[in-house]
């Protein structure tokens, strides 16, 4: 389904961890081990397995840039659309701290294309029924076969395209906060995502065929997961900020004229 890497977390090691250029080989060879560690399978199997793996502490030395870049969104609301905004285009550029990890699966032509900043607080609890992200951020509306319907959201456009674009596609998860079991950790259903799009009414039925994991997270972690997976949220038992840059990445053009709005 996705680019392989022969070596993952390898080519990981050789990558810029900020945008300046600094390198973190340290941490992608504990990676390396945790992983050949864990199972006799390559992070790329992984993935294509289960639809998700997480990278501990693949951001921790970069997280000042990072609060740095987002210094201007308001970190108050529960979900803020981010467009624009260079410091942040440049560490999600395939080259850049946060886009080498999904550029290491989806390949050289790999680029994120749409970012929303979520923070669960006491103020904004809330929580999330089981679906799959069914929708991208495009520029302008065309009619294209096998797109629709369309929707603008905090004032840009999004369509549903069809299931093969969405099963393309990879969405990264990177955590400005710890995320323990009490601050509504993100759920999935490892290997919903070979499922394609699941009907509404089938959604509890395929997530009891395939169980339930949390993605618990400490600061400066980064899931990454199939665009596709079915995923839901509980509301905090123990509300504290838990902010996550969610960045959805793409290898490939829209037909019909249609382009992504991107980041």
């Amino acid at each position: 389904m996705f680019w392989r890497a022969n070596s993952a977390i390898e080519r990981l090691a050789r990558a810029p961890t900020c945008r300046w250029g600094a390198r973190n080989t340290a941490i992608a060879r504990s990676e390396l081990l945790n992983y050949r560690n864990r199972m006799d399978l390559n992070v790329s199997d992984e993935l294509a397995q289960s639809g998700a793996i997480r990278f501990r502490g693949a951001l921790v030395s970069c997280m000042t840039e990072l609060e740095m870049a987002l210094a201007s969104v308001s970190q108050e609301n529960a979900g803020a659309r981010l467009h624009g905004i260079l410091p942040l285009q440049e560490m999600l550029a395939t080259d850049g701290a946060i886009g080498t990890i999904p550029g290491q699966f989806l390949g050289p032509l790999a680029k994120p294309v749409r970012a929303i900043l979520f923070n669960k607080s006491a103020e904004t609890n809330w929580s999330l029924a089981w679906h799959q992200d069914r929708t991208i951020c495009v520029k302008g509306r065309r009619d294209v076969e096998g797109f629709g319907p369309w929707t603008v959201k905090q004032g840009l456009l999004h369509v549903a395209p069809p299931v093969e674009l969405l099963a393309k596609m990879m969405t990264i998860r990177v955590h400005l906060d710890d995320v323990p079991e009490t601050n509504a950790p993100l759920m999935f259903a490892p290997g919903s995502h070979r499922e394609g799009m699941v009907p509404i009414g089938e959604i509890e039925k395929v997530v009891a065929r395939y169980g339930v994991e949390m993605c618990l997270a400490e600061a400066g972690d980064i899931w990454l997961y199939s665009t596709l997976i079915l995923h839901a949220s509980d509301a905090a038992k123990d509300p504290k900020s838990r902010r996550v840059l969610q960045v959805d990445y793409a290898a490939f053009d829209l037909p019909g004229g249609l382009e992504w709005q991107g980041v």
